[in-house]
């Protein structure tokens, strides 16, 4: 596969959404959020004070932002940003990714090795409730199409678990989706098969896997290290791909390594009709 160059020069990429034609990620260390077309062009959301990590949006088109240092949830409406919840006293780390459902409840990891959570959040109300515990590192999430299954990353557990998410937005019935993987898994997003792509850090690579585990693609990028992952682009089959020179956020502060590359992949974004494969 051939990787296509989109953007360059920021200092740690992270939660690439495909949303209203745009790329939209944080850079973590470099406190913006940007947006990327197809072309190249970029814009920066500038967000001083803070560590933007998770990215979403909601029904009416607002920006949720993780602000991962400060443990809060902030929005941007497109003229302001506001803080939406202060989670700092419900969680036991700095937060991390995020994924939202059809209604706007957003989940939020909190990244302790051995004790994660998620916390789901309500962003009309700002009420914040614990929906799972006990959880390796808790990183990149995505919700499958019918609203019904929530997949996220266990990076020192190196597995995917998968939850059942209830008609109240609390999870239940976790069961393993793939362990033992071939590195940590960071960002992930899901493919109109059900295929869960994944940044595997330290190996070097992203890959798809498949419920059960059996990985089907791979994409190496050589000694860069593989962050996060979005499916979109017009035919939903251009996978957008962060990429950064280290694994550890603190061994990049003041530089400027990290990268998104895009490139086309078989089977679309859910909501696309996939070519025969």
């Amino acid at each position: 596969m051939t990787l296509t160059p989109l953007a360059n020069g920021f200092c740690f990429g992270e939660s690439p959404r495909w949303f209203e034609g745009l790329v939209w990620f944080s850079d973590m260390l470099g406190a913006a959020v940007h947006t990327v077309t197809l072309t190249g062009a970029t814009t920066t959301l500038p967000l001083p004070g803070h560590a933007p990590s998770g990215l979403g949006f909601t029904p009416d088109g607002s920006l949720l932002i993780v602000s991962a240092e400060a443990r809060e949830l902030l929005r941007y409406d497109g003229e302001s940003v506001v803080t939406v919840a202060d989670l700092s006293g419900f969680v036991p780390a700095n937060l991390g990714d995020m994924v939202l459902d059809s209604q706007g409840r957003a989940y939020i990891g909190s990244q302790a090795r051995t004790s994660g959570l998620i916390v789901r959040v309500d962003p009309d109300s700002g009420a914040a409730t614990v929906v799972a515990t006990d959880l390796d590192f808790p990183n990149g999430m995505a919700i499958t199409p019918d609203g019904s299954t929530l997949i996220v990353a266990e990076s020192t557990g190196r597995r995917l678990t998968a939850f059942t998410i209830d008609a109240d937005g609390s999870l239940s019935q976790p069961r393993v989706f793939a362990d033992r993987l071939d590195g940590p898994p960071d960002g992930i997003c899901l493919d109109a098969d059900g295929a869960v792509w994944v940044g595997m850090t330290l190996a070097g690579q992203f890959e798809r896997i498949l419920d059960g585990g059996q990985v089907s693609d791979r994409i190496p990028v050589g000694d860069r290290t593989a962050i996060a992952c979005a499916l979109g682009g017009p035919e939903g089959r251009t996978l957008f791909l962060v990429t950064t020179s280290d694994a550890y956020p603190e061994r990049l502060r003041g530089t400027r390594f990290s990268r998104l590359d895009a490139v086309t992949v078989d089977v679309p974004a859910p909501g696309f009709v996939a070519e025969l494969h």
